[in-house]
């Protein structure tokens, strides 16, 4: 779609560097709205999990998906699953289709994507509730399997989310995530701008700072067992990044410049924090022991 001008989710989102409220990631997303120029498929916001190096626009549905069927796929068959951040809903009809849960609940603390994500919930058969990550508003061993795609650095904390998952899960019961983990700190002025810079313009406290093997131990310290960790960054920021740089070198119509020149810009630190090695991609299981509780 053609934009000759900046939009009030535009400015919205610009506003929101300067002042983020009580709930900075719902204020951020709430400001992206629903048709982010630069998704890789309309109503998706993974960086998706790719076969190739991120130059053929045609795997993007592909990878967007991908990465979903893979964290699904080890999710209990026929029990209740959380989807926990589910953005605009486009996860969860593959989520039901690879699951096959008798009961999906999608929470999402941003109600905005909840609405726009009805259709796709109501295609689903998903329970929505918008509601914290870090105070899951369900019982005590209510359900089966926990899912959660790219959505935990957003959280307050994550020992907290982890622990809610722990208390949601029935024992026996399956977490599986994607995160994104930094390798080491900022060294170089300009690594530690573009770091900050990063963690401002996505609503992020540095406790959204964390290495994968901090965050392994997070899960282990909720009382999670058989924890099993990928670093995929090869095959998800990458090419996904590669993917954004050519959208953004062809696209000059589909958003208003000053979107197109922050968009650079940014683009440019996070090619930064790549190209030196500050970044990586996680994929995460684990497993409540059956013996919990």
């Amino acid at each position: 779609m053609t934009r000759s001008g900046l939009t009030r989710q535009n400015v919205r989102h610009a506003a929101s560097l300067l002042w983020q409220g009580r709930n900075p990631a719902a204020r951020v997303y709430d400001s992206i709205g629903t048709e982010f120029f630069l998704a890789l498929d309309e109503g998706w916001l993974n960086l998706g999990l790719w076969e190739g190096d991120g130059t053929d626009p045609s795997e993007a549905p592909r990878a967007v998906r991908r990465l979903v069927s893979t964290l699904a796929e080890p999710l209990p068959r026929g029990g209740v699953v959380l989807d926990v951040g589910n953005g605009l809903a486009a996860q969860d009809p593959l989520i039901a289709e690879v699951a096959q849960p008798k009961r999906l609940v999608a929470l999402n603390i941003t109600e905005s994507q909840l609405r726009a994500g009805r259709g796709r919930l109501a295609e689903a058969h998903a329970l929505a509730v918008n509601g914290d990550a870090t105070r899951i508003p369900l019982r005590d061993q209510s359900v089966d399997g926990v899912i959660s795609v790219e959505a935990a650095f957003h959280f307050p904390s994550r020992a907290r989310f982890f622990s809610e998952a722990f208390r949601v899960l029935r024992p026996g019961g399956v977490l599986s995530m994607s995160d994104v983990p930094v390798t080491r700190l900022p060294r170089r002025p300009g690594e530690l701008l573009a770091g900050l810079t990063q963690l401002r313009a996505w609503g992020l406290s540095t406790a959204a700072v964390a290495t994968a093997g901090q965050i392994v131990d997070a899960v282990t310290t909720a009382g999670f067992r058989e924890v099993s960790e990928r670093l995929v960054g090869e095959r998800v920021i990458a090419p996904a990044l590669a993917f954004v740089r050519r959208r953004l070198d062809i696209g000059r119509d589909e958003a208003p410049m000053a979107m197109r020149l922050a968009s650079r810009a940014m683009l440019s630190q996070v090619e930064l924090l790549w190209r030196r090695g500050l970044l990586d991609y996680l994929l995460l299981t684990a497993i409540k022991p059956k013996s919990a509780g």
